[in-house]
């Protein structure tokens, strides 16, 4: 990945024997799906309504995108911007693109047009893929950037991609503007096109971007060394078996779909596309295609347990193993799931370290515990992965790391392989994000004895009543245990006694008596009393359905907004 030692003196080792040609290459995940196309040609690969193609079509089919874009110049030092659901297009573009030399960047496609063309811009995209259902977004977002850069500006190239399954009129729509259509594209490329792997693993394989919710995203830089490790490890710690078929509940733009776009390569496996999610969707995959895996925020597995009977197929006709990351799942979350058959893997991480990179790792003398014992334990977030090499909790000002008791707070920090190499033209983003050595997260967690950490919230959703620190995760995590709840978020409401006190926003399950808001606060606020210290329960109700990411994680800013229009809480009875 660069010089031994990373500019310190060489070790001394036992021998002088040099790196050739036959005993080093740089890591990349792109080989995988070449094995793959050796090993099983004729296994489905990638599965999407009537489409269907083979290992060996795919390989064929990543490489005709590889030679097309290197016959239009697009390679080493080029973005190509994917605009797209969960479609073969966008799996194809994770091995295509970087087969051609350049970086993909795939784009959040619930994202408004002025940010879309503020990445355009930032990333100077060479080429912009968009399937069909988003790309008059697309063009939307080329029309401003075109007026703010003037007589610079430079076009990139449009591709159409077309999807069977929808209505073909935006894509005859996408053809009158002068795009081109994915499939024709693919046919002006080799399909025997002969890529080559990065000369040095340290090179970018992917581009992401963060929400950005507070100011401009920023810019996740991913390289190929990271995605092999991070594809064989995302594989490892959750036991994945060579053939598992999984489903794409998750978004692939979401961190590159947690890196199992390229370890499903890896794995010789079989991917279902869903463009989109349902209740319904997942349980009839599950049922029809076999689906063993499959991945999501814990919002999503939410609404399946709370699923109408008929959008449910229960019980399942096998275990089907469910990992979940993206936001801490609640102890009564964990435990309908694992009631219904699914076996959970709790993970945690962020954009900056490939997706998830902790594991809470289960541990056989759990299972002779009760049933909420064993759920309070696994909604932490556990152990660093195999392919993280430093995990902690530290004091963010010292670096020192905090007491291992589950009780002192520190900011979670990371280093290793699984660590972005940085933030696309922000180095000042950069110098905060590696301080002293480390990639600083932004998370508060504690640390317990037997070395697992736990996320108690972001250092920014922390409330502060009274000079005392309320972890908003351990009030939702009382809220969801309330049998009239499906959903709930809490966020700092400023209070005229205390400063700050929670304020919760709640989803109500269907069939819930709402009538009378007042009492089904009132009766809220008494089970929370019983279950927590008084000065953690919420001294504000809120109903109504909860804003969500494209990923199923709650905006909790916009929440926080909400909360300051509602004006401090004028007095507390705490």
């Amino acid at each position: 990945m660069g010089s031994p030692g990373h500019g310190d003196a060489v070790e001394r080792d036992i021998d002088d024997l040099p790196r050739n040609d036959a005993n080093y290459t740089a890591l990349t995940p792109l080989w995988f799906l070449e094995r793959a196309a050796v090993v099983h040609p004729d296994r489905a690969a990638v599965v999407h309504g009537p489409v269907r193609y083979t290992w060996a079509e795919t390989y064929r089919r990543c490489r005709r995108l590889a030679s097309a874009l290197a016959q239009r110049s697009v390679g080493p030092g080029c973005t190509v911007a994917v605009i797209a659901p969960n479609v073969p297009a966008l799996y194809e573009a994770h091995f295509g693109v970087p087969m051609s030399g350049a970086v993909v960047n795939c784009v959040n496609i619930r994202l408004n047009a002025e940010t879309i063309a503020f990445l355009l811009d930032h990333s100077v995209a060479e080429v912009v893929m968009v399937d069909q259902e988003f790309f008059t977004l697309a063009e939307e977002s080329l029309k401003i950037l075109a007026e703010k850069k003037k007589w610079s500006f430079r076009p990139p190239i449009l591709i159409v991609i077309g999807d069977p399954t929808c209505d073909p009129k935006p894509l005859q729509y996408a053809l009158g503007r002068g795009a081109i259509e994915y499939e024709e594209f693919l046919k002006t490329g080799d399909p025997e096109f002969a890529w080559k792997p990065p000369k040095d693993e340290w090179q970018s394989i992917a581009l992401g971007y963060t929400s950005g919710t507070t100011s401009s995203p920023k810019g996740v830089v991913l390289h190929h060394r990271g995605a092999y490790v991070m594809a064989l490890g995302v594989a490892m710690v959750w036991g994945m078996p060579e053939g598992a078929v999984y489903l794409w509940t998750l978004p692939m733009f979401h961190c590159n779909g947690w890196c199992y776009t390229w370890a499903m390569a890896a794995m010789c496996g079989t991917n279902i596309c869903l463009r989109q999610v349902s209740s319904k969707a997942i349980y009839s995959g599950i049922v029809n295609h076999g689906v063993t895996h499959m991945c999501a925020a814990p919002v999503v597995f939410n609404n399946l347990i709370n699923a109408p009977a008929s959008e449910t197929f229960l019980p399942l006709p096998r275990v089907v193993n469910i990992m979940v990351a993206g936001a801490a799942p609640t102890p009564s979350l964990l435990a309908a799931l694992s009631i219904r058959g699914f076996r959970v893997t709790h993970t945690y991480g962020l954009s900056e370290t490939y997706g998830p990179s902790t594991v809470c790792v289960w541990k056989p003398e759990w299972d002779r515990l009760p049933l909420e014992e064993r759920s309070r334990l696994h909604c932490r977030q556990g152990v660093r992965y195999g392919a993280l090499e430093g995990l902690d909790v530290v004091d963010p000002k010292t670096m020192a790391p905090v007491a291992a008791d589950g009780k002192s707070y520190g900011e979670i920090v990371m280093r290793g392989n699984a660590v972005m190499k940085g933030y696309l033209k922000n180095p000042k983003a950069n110098a905060e994000a590696f301080a002293g050595g480390w990639y600083h997260s932004g998370d508060l967690g504690v640390k317990h004895p037997d070395g697992y950490i736990e996320v108690k919230d972001r250092m920014k959703d922390i409330i502060i009543s009274g000079g005392e620190n309320i972890s908003s995760l351990e009030v939702e995590k009382v809220l969801y245990a309330h049998p009239a709840v499906l959903e709930a978020s809490v966020v700092a409401r400023a209070d005229e006694q205390w400063g700050e006190s929670p304020c919760a926003f709640v989803t109500l399950k269907e069939g819930a008596d709402s009538s009378d808001e007042a009492a089904v606060a009132g009766d809220i606020m008494r089970f929370c009393r019983e279950r927590m210290p008084g000065y953690w329960v919420p001294k504000s109700v809120v109903f109504g359905p909860l804003p969500k990411t494209a990923t199923g994680k709650i905006k909790k800013h916009e929440l926080r907004t909400k909360a300051k229009e509602l004006g401090p809480v004028k007095k507390s009875r705490m």
